[in-house]
Formats: C-alpha cells, structure tokens, sequence
C-alpha cells in the first residue's frame, strides 16, 4: 500500500579546495576542504509504505541494491529509528558517476533528510550527520545545511559564507576510483591545517590532483582545455586557474556569470548565445575523448554550468 508522496532535490558539490592533512592508524586520511553546494543535482522522490520495505524503481546499473547507498541510506535509518514504516523510491540521476560532484553522498543525505520528514522521525541535524557519516565521509557535509569548512574525516564542520559564484564544469569520461587515488604513493598526504576561516578566491589546491591526473591522462588534458579557454571572447572574467574536484574526474573553473544550460537552444537563440555555444565547442573539442579497442568514439566530456547556492535545500528537514 502506498502513501504520501515527496519530491526532493539532491544538489551536487564542488570542493574548491583540498589538502590532504594526515592519515589515522585506522589508515583513513584526515582532510580540510571548502565545500560548496550547487544549483545542479540529482532528483529523489518518495512515496510512503505500509508494508515496511525498501523498494528502489531505478537501480543504478551494475550496482546490487544493497550496495546502493540510497538503498543503504534508507535501510540504515529505518533500522536506527526503529520505524516500521517503509519507501519507493525514485532517482532521476542527473549528477556523473566517479566524477568528484558527491552524487552518491549527496543522494544518501537527501534519503536521509526526506525520510525523517516522511517517517515524521523528528530527527537532529546532528544525529542524522551521525548516521550519515556511517555511509561515506562526504553525506554529513549535505545534511550540514550550508556550505562549510570540512575537516577531520568529513565530520568537523563550519559554515561558511560565499558570494553565489558560477562554475563551469567538465567531467572527462572517465570514472575515478577514490580508493586508487588515496593508494597512490605519490599522494602528498602531510598538508598542515590552513586554519582558513573565510572564503578567499584560488586559496589553496587539490593535494588528490597529481595522483589523479597521473592515473588518468584525460584529467590533465581537461585540466589544460579549460585553462586554455580565454573566457574574454565571451564577456565573461575566470577568477580561477581549472582546479579538479574531490577525487576526480571534474575539474572547474570559478567564472562571474554562467552560460545557458540548453546547447540546442544556443544554436537557435540569439548571437550572444551562439557565441557561447561556440566557445564551449571549443573547449569541447580540445578535451578528452574516450574510444574502443577498434579506435571508435565511445564518450565524451560532459560540459556543466552551475551557479553555488547558500543553503541546501532541504535544510529545514531536520530537526534542531
């Protein structure tokens, strides 16, 4: 049988700087990142059941359910909060996978956060980080509510307040493990604490980017082919040299406006916008593509313009 019905968001994330600060002896990595929330992401939608189960309409392909960490993420709440309430859910997946954008991590929170209004749970921002943190290192920033300085394993949080910047994003087609990106012995993992406490333009680096790129050729060339890109041609100002986010694929570059989402529309629209669609099919065509054995075009980049938001969107879905 099935109840109340609620359709929520799932925003993407950049991480605009990252340094790696220590390793643990339970050999998990210690981190400080400026995450920021973006205007793009995912979409969830829940329904209510009376019969207790957790039930996914779209499974991600080649992941098994249990392993899915919406699945997870429900099941996990369910069992802490002792509900015997259960839930459909839906996932309309915008955000790439193994791309550095916190699409899983982001998609847990919103789980979470939905769920403990659907149950009618009632349950803290601070138990519902608790919980999350069982899930991945990242679903505490997107419960957390705003963007934040992260530190520790992902648990120490401090908001912090950004101008609404623009991103231009390309994720290469290429999914990044985080494992082999924390594996790779030329990982630089002795960053000391900035002890950063306000937004600062370009502060910073992403210590996972080397060993990325190293791993992955077609990380640095996009990295080059939005370095190249002279944002001028299209009346815009890059405040950023391209920085990868998280572990990879993505990289970005900070810009003061961004670019229309429909590149269909820029063909037909006016010149402004064809030009924009212009310059972008030519950071495009500088960028990695990715082939079969027989030297086939199978994939390439995936080009994203987003704006950062102040809060999540689902901020007020948590108890205080």
């Amino acid at each position: 049988m099935q109840g109340p019905t609620l359709t929520v968001p799932a925003p993407a994330k950049l991480n605009l700087f990252l340094h790696v600060t220590g390793r643990r002896v339970d050999g998990y990595h210690t981190l400080e990142s400026l995450m920021v929330l973006l205007d793009f992401g995912d979409t969830l939608t829940f329904s209510r059941r009376e019969d207790g189960g957790i039930v996914l309409t779209r499974p991600l392909p080649g992941v098994p359910v249990e392993s899915d960490l919406t699945y997870r993420a429900a099941q996990l709440l369910k069992n802490h909060a002792g509900t015997t309430q259960g839930a459909t859910i839906s996932l309309a997946k915008r955000i790439p996978l193994g791309a550095g954008l916190g699409g899983g991590s982001s998609d847990a929170a919103s789980v979470l956060l939905a769920l403990n209004r659907l149950w009618n749970l009632d349950l803290s921002r601070a138990e519902l980080m608790r919980i999350g943190l069982q899930l991945g290192a990242d679903v505490p920033f997107f419960i957390f509510g705003s963007n934040a300085h992260v530190a520790g394993i992902g648990e120490v949080l401090r908001p912090v307040t950004l101008p609404r910047l623009a991103y231009l994003i390309e994720v290469p087609p290429v999914h990044v493990a985080t494992a082999d990106i924390f594996a790779a012995p030329q990982l630089k993992r002795d960053t000391p604490a900035s002890g950063a406490d306000a937004f600062s333009l370009g502060f910073g680096r992403n210590d996972l980017q080397a060993a990325a790129a190293g791993l992955h050729s077609a990380i640095a060339t996009a990295l080059a082919a939005l370095d190249q890109a002279d944002f001028g041609k299209t009346g815009r100002t890059a405040y950023t040299a391209a920085r990868m986010s998280g572990s990879g694929s993505s990289v970005f570059r900070i810009i003061d406006r961004g670019f229309p989402e429909s590149g269909t529309g820029w063909r037909a629209a006016n010149d402004g916008q064809r030009d924009d669609w212009k310059f972008l099919q030519g950071i495009h065509d500088r960028s990695p593509k990715s082939h079969d054995a027989a030297g086939t075009l199978t994939g390439g980049p995936t080009l994203l313009s987003a704006r950062g938001l102040h809060h999540h969107p689902l901020r007020e879905f948590a108890a205080k």
